[in-house]
């Protein structure tokens, strides 16, 4: 390789592992502290939460929202989705390959969990139509809404090819001033956190 070439892509990569080093150590931190939230606090957060997002004109107008059926260490979504699965169309990301495919959830639909920890939909269709907002878990979030994801990136590529409004959610202690991100990291248009609404 040429060596004024190299001289150039050497900073680059240093610090794209300095970013990933920056990106699991966070994880692993965060990790630990939602550990310490019991299961009543983690439903009271995300009651606080879901009721800023049901006050929104975007959520009221919204016909289809792309939510995720949460895991045990996530803002809980489960009570949310019942609630509204009758009135609006609510699709749930569900993984193939390395893409993230949507299934719309229904109430008398079997819910199957992934390789990966998360439930989708045991539905073999998938859906393709317009997505109004969607609803987005991270491991963390920072004021200038970025997203610090498991680092699959899944929903990143989603949204490079869909457009939709993207409102990341957590609990309290996921919002930091500010996560390791990269130039194609996807931000988010809104972060809601029980006491804080970024935008």
């Amino acid at each position: 390789m040429n060596e004024d070439l190299l001289k150039l892509i050497l900073p680059f990569y240093a610090k794209s592992l300095r970013i990933d080093e920056e990106k699991k150590h966070l994880r692993f931190e965060i990790r630990h502290l939602k550990d310490s939230l019991s299961l009543e606090e983690k439903e009271k957060e995300a009651e606080i939460v879901f009721a800023k997002i049901e006050s929104m004109d975007e959520f009221k107008s919204a016909k289809t929202i792309l939510i995720y059926w949460s895991t045990g260490d996530e803002l809980p979504t489960q009570s949310f989705i019942q609630k509204w699965s009758n009135e609006k169309i609510l699709v749930l990301p569900a993984i193939k390959g390395d893409n993230l495919k949507l299934k719309v959830y229904g109430q008398n639909v079997k819910m199957v969990q992934h390789a990966l920890g998360i439930y989708e939909p045991d539905l073999p269709e998938t859906y393709t139509g317009k997505v109004d907002l969607a609803i987005v878990p991270g491991v963390a979030f920072d004021l200038k809404k970025n997203r610090l994801g498991r680092g699959k990136g899944f929903y990143d590529r989603y949204f490079r090819r869909n457009k939709t409004l993207k409102i990341g959610v957590g609990f309290d202690l996921q919002l930091l001033d500010s996560v390791p991100a990269r130039r194609f990291d996807k931000i988010m248009d809104k972060i809601i956190t029980p006491s804080h609404i970024v935008e």
